[in-house]
């Protein structure tokens, strides 16, 4: 079975789908791994210890595509009139496609996919289940964001965060906010911790206050009735309504007049990222304060976030709104998706035939199956 591992080409994508460690594990699968040349190089992984791992260096994407039957990428393969190449073309009919597909949000993306006679499996979509935490792609994702968030919040900042007693006197400890305690923002609180910040934290699940607070951070929030529905059986942050967060934003504004530094890591699934920092907020904040919006890729936390910017507001706050958090760790990001692909293949790899096996019936190819024999197939799409 040839595996192919592409150069990724859609803008301010620095990750790679296979690195080094997996590609040699692959191989030991009994896929013959055929790399694009460069594709390693923007997260540190050059072509030569793709090489030493057994893999083939193809020099463009039609040869490393050239009779694959598996091919791993981190974004959606590029269409006609996205970008320099038609990466979808050329594609053999009946490839096992895995990568980050984003077809929910892009629902044309899937019936392309369909029309070529691509499987293609969208790892995002993997389910929140114990099973499965092994190749959970957001999960490892926003850990190395929130991770990077606050060392790039603290770069920016120009003051320290821990407490310095020196000879000259003291300078006291940076306050930290982080707003959202999934995976990025729990990652975030403890980042800030070992940087010596006075830490606080919110969001609005309910089962968030006491892992906050395990932390050493902490909890800021309203809470009511409303606020102990706030979750799904996935573990997202469910939509609530306006009048919640009128009363959350009240508690908010107050906290965060007197913040360092504002993290902003809340997403609620398939949607636009909730706004939880007005920009009566950002006015309020004193000059050299920092926000890190990593929730800019889905429009931001922050009214005021500028999505791939960084900039400095009139009142002296500066907002880092870049796009593609785990991009900015890109060594350290691929290592972990790559693994969490291996994964998923090893998990569904039938010996016998040296190729995946992929059980409709099971729940995690449920999950995150797109496409199978030319249709759409998955629940969120199929009826669109």
């Amino acid at each position: 079975m040839r595996l192919a591992v592409l150069k990724e080409r859609r803008g301010g994508e620095t990750r790679v789908a296979a690195t080094p460690e997996t590609a040699k594990k692959l191989a030991a699968l009994g896929c013959k791994v055929a790399i694009e040349m460069g594709a390693g190089m923007a997260s540190g992984y050059p072509d030569a210890l793709y090489a030493d791992a057994g893999a083939e260096i193809a020099p463009d994407a039609a040869a490393a595509l050239f009779g694959a039957g598996i091919v791993l990428k981190v974004r959606a393969p590029l269409v006609a009139g996205e970008g320099e190449i038609d990466e979808l073309a050329l594609m053999h009919r009946g490839a096992l496609l895995v990568g980050t597909l984003e077809a929910v949000a892009n629902p044309d993306r899937a019936a392309a996919l369909a029309a070529a006679g691509i499987d293609a499996c969208s790892m995002e979509l993997a389910p929140r289940t114990t099973r499965a935490q092994s190749m959970d792609i957001l999960s490892s994702q926003a850990n190395l964001a929130g991770y990077r968030a606050v060392i790039e919040g603290a770069g920016a900042f120009d003051k320290a965060f821990p407490m310095l007693m020196t000879a000259a006197g003291t300078i006291p400890a940076a306050n930290a906010f982080i707003m959202g305690a999934g995976v990025a923002g729990l990652q975030a609180i403890a980042t800030a911790r070992r940087l010596g910040a006075r830490v606080s934290a919110t969001d609005v699940r309910p089962a968030a206050k006491e892992e906050i607070k395990s932390l050493g951070a902490a909890f800021v929030g309203y809470e009511d009735e409303e606020s102990k529905q706030a979750q799904t059986a996935g573990g997202y942050a469910k939509q609530l309504s306006a009048e919640f967060y009128a009363k959350q934003a009240e508690v908010v504004a107050a906290h965060i007049a007197k913040q360092d530094i504002v993290v902003c890591t809340a997403l609620v699934q398939g949607r636009r990222a909730p706004t939880l920092v007005t920009e009566a907020m950002v006015a309020s904040m004193k000059p050299g304060s920092v926000i890190v919006d990593i929730a800019a890729d889905s429009g931001g936390n922050c009214a005021a976030t500028r999505p791939g910017e960084m900039y400095v507001t009139e009142n002296g706050v500066k907002i880092l709104g870049y796009t593609n958090w785990p991009g900015r760790i890109a060594n350290a990001a691929s290592a972990l998706y790559a693994r969490n692909l291996l994964t998923f293949l090893t998990t569904f790899w039938d010996k016998e035939t040296t190729a995946p096996k992929l059980p409709p019936e099971d729940d995690i190819v449920q999950g995150v199956t797109l496409t199978r024999g030319g249709a759409v197939v998955h629940p969120q799409l199929a009826a669109k």
